[in-house]
């Protein structure tokens, strides 16, 4: 990838030909280069089993080429179109509570099912054979968000058909998922099924077992698709992730299964969260991909969602958001979707050309990123630099969905937020690293919360420690080994020796706790014993007044800071040694080249510090650059 990709989901057969040529003529005025195609067209491309229609298709991809505009072709196969339904009711996803649904949607499908396995294949080989040399194209999209889950009698199946795989044998399993506990030991695997809607608590790790299969199960669907993509063509083959608490897909391990690892972010909030989201997403997927291109394949061009209601965002807010994905590491930035629906269930999501048109501001704050991105592309091989790491682990998160923990307040992805956004406002950028990943290029290590962790992840982040590394551990880490059974002799269970505290009980928390240092902390307290380690910082009143809350040991050449409770963003900044900045910052390197991205979020003009060419106005920047309220620069230095 040479050039940064600008574009986004083109679904022509929404629209009549004649609006075709005007897309492709708006197109080229936004200098769009890429854009999915086919994602939801399975019902327009194979109106009944076996019988294809691709003529139109073929004129879309020959419009598109002729007009310069790159092609990312995709698999149909999230939305099965009516007659498969018809035909296998039996691939009808269930649900937990063990509704079988009714076609009429997306993800309409079970994808243990046989029929959907084939058909999808089927859809797939297809268009590979038709396609696979047509010079349109620029990769190949399977799928869309996968994250479907069942519970049908064809997953339990499966499901039975994976745990035998992990475990060998029932008495490893019942071991493993605790079962003397509530009576159940399984003496044929035929009893064992999928965590479906119980009378009371499900078994915590049942249900991350059922999420760890479905992610392989999943991929195995994957891989299927690819499998039958690369038999016809050599081009780039990805898919796209979608983020969630509900996505029973771990991606840092799907990331070697793609040549591209592509990621759909729409932020939650939108207030200054949802550029703190934003830059929490891009980090990870640069993160999955370890050192491989990787793409921003859909964002909502023209607003965010907060649950309740849209939010109109302001001007230059959408450059902004794509910019900090392309600064920490995107090959471009596309959207959902080129032009906005005039039906459909999702009629007034945003796009790059609304109902409104092309007479419209956002059409033209599109047109406007367009003719930016080009000025950029010099920086489409660098590298971003970090040297920070926080560890993420998804099956940490699913466990602690799984669980009846201490307290409902307790959130894996709240405190992995919370560690990213005190870097992100301190304008210091973050790897996320894999539990038991090397460590010794980073200075420092934040564990926010990791719940389950095995020995030999615990055993890397001591030998990080020894060798020189600056490890912070948060409250709540260590507690469970792989199979969700908590470490005995008090926690933090697997880092006690190494952070040379014990802690008797936890504290949940309603109201802040003051310490003495005259921070606070908020959620979550507890009763720390300093067993061989310095206290930092203490408890002020109630039952732990006294009592340590932050503490530090030296081990070998590093540092071993424990941290018992959620500090309040000033108090988390000073005991991690960061200064507020006014603008978002991320440097790309290669060789003596850096590339500095500056993003002002606020309501007004910042200067920084700054020498080299300001690449999008030409300018030569000399000892400073200022960076008007709402708008961003982007500085080369050698």
């Amino acid at each position: 990838m040479t050039r940064l990709w600008y574009g986004g989901d083109y679904n022509p057969e929404q629209w009549d030909p004649v609006v075709w040529k005007e897309d492709v003529d708006l197109m080229r005025q936004a200098g769009v280069n890429l854009v999915t195609v086919g994602v939801f067209s399975w019902s327009s491309l194979e109106p009944s089993p076996g019988v294809y229609e691709f003529d139109w298709l073929d004129q879309v991809l020959e419009m598109l080429h002729n007009g310069g505009v790159s092609v990312d072709l995709a698999t149909p196969t999230a939305s099965p179109p009516p007659w498969f339904s018809r035909l296998h009711p039996e691939a009808l996803p269930v649900t937990a509570d063990g509704v079988r649904l009714t076609h009429g949607s997306r993800d309409t499908y079970c994808a243990c099912a046989p029929a959907y396995r084939e058909a999808a294949r089927g859809i797939a080989r297809a268009l590979a054979e038709r396609y696979g040399d047509h010079p349109a194209l620029a990769m190949w999209h399977v799928h869309n968000e996968y994250g479907t889950t069942c519970y049908c009698p064809l997953a339990a199946s499966r499901f039975r058909v994976w745990l035998q795989q992990r475990y060998g044998s029932l008495q490893r399993l019942n071991d493993a998922w605790t079962t003397a506990f509530w009576s159940q030991g399984y003496a044929d695997w035929e009893d064992v099924q999928p965590p479906r809607q119980t009378q009371y608590l499900v078994n915590p790790t049942q249900f991350l077992d059922y999420r760890r299969f479905w992610s392989d199960e999943l991929l195995a669907a994957y891989l299927e698709q690819k499998a039958e993509l690369r038999e016809h063509s050599s081009l780039p083959i990805t898919t796209n992730f979608v983020f969630g608490g509900w996505v029973p897909v771990n991606h840092a391990q799907w990331a070697a299964e793609v040549d591209v690892v592509a990621i759909d972010h729409y932020p939650s909030r939108a207030d200054l969260g949802a550029e703190e989201q934003t830059a929490f997403g891009a980090d990870l997927a640069r993160s999955w991909a370890g050192g491989k291109p990787w793409l921003l394949m859909e964002q909502a061009a023209g607003t965010l969602n907060d649950g309740r209601r849209l939010h109109a965002k302001e001007r230059g807010r959408m450059a902004r958001h794509s910019l900090s994905h392309i600064a920490r590491g995107s090959a471009g930035a596309l959207s959902f979707q080129w032009r906005a629906s005039q039906g459909g269930a999702e009629m007034y999501h945003s796009a790059m050309v609304p109902h409104a048109g092309a007479d419209s501001r956002i059409f033209r704050e599109v047109a406007e990123l367009g003719s930016v991105l080009p000025r950029l592309a010099e920086v489409a091989d660098s590298k971003v630099v970090a040297d920070v790491a926080i560890l993420w682990d998804v099956e940490s998160w699913w466990a602690m969905q799984g669980t009846h923990l201490p307290s409902s307040s307790l959130d894996y992805l709240a405190a992995a937020q919370a560690a990213h956004r005190h870097f992100w406002r301190a304008g210091v950028t973050v790897d996320f690293a894999q539990p038991g990943a090397e460590l010794s290029s980073y200075k420092t290590v934040v564990v926010p919360s990791l719940y389950l962790i095995s020995d030999e992840a615990a055993a890397s982040l001591s030998a990080y420690v020894e060798g020189g590394g600056q490890l912070v551990v948060g409250y709540f880490s260590g507690i469970v080994d792989p199979d969700v059974r908590v470490r005995l002799g008090g926690y933090p269970g697997a880092f006690t020796e190494l952070l040379g505290v014990r802690v008797d009980e936890f504290h949940p928390l309603d109201d802040p706790i003051e310490l003495t240092s005259g921070g606070r902390g908020r959620l979550w307290s507890e009763d720390v014993h300093a067993v061989a380690a310095e206290v930092v910082d203490r408890y002020a009143g109630g039952v732990l007044d006294g009592k340590p809350a932050i503490t530090r040991r030296s081990v070998g050449a590093g540092r071993a800071w424990y941290v018992s409770t959620e500090l309040d963003d000033e108090t988390a900044a000073r005991v991690l040694g960061l200064t507020s900045s006014a603008v978002e910052t991320v440097r790309r390197r290669t060789g003596d080249t850096t590339w500095t991205f500056l993003l002002n979020h606020g309501d007004a003009e910042v200067v920084v510090p700054a020498d080299g060419v300001e690449l999008i106005s030409g300018s030569t920047v000399d000892a400073s650059v200022a960076v008007p309220a709402g708008g961003y620069a982007v500085v080369r230095s050698r």
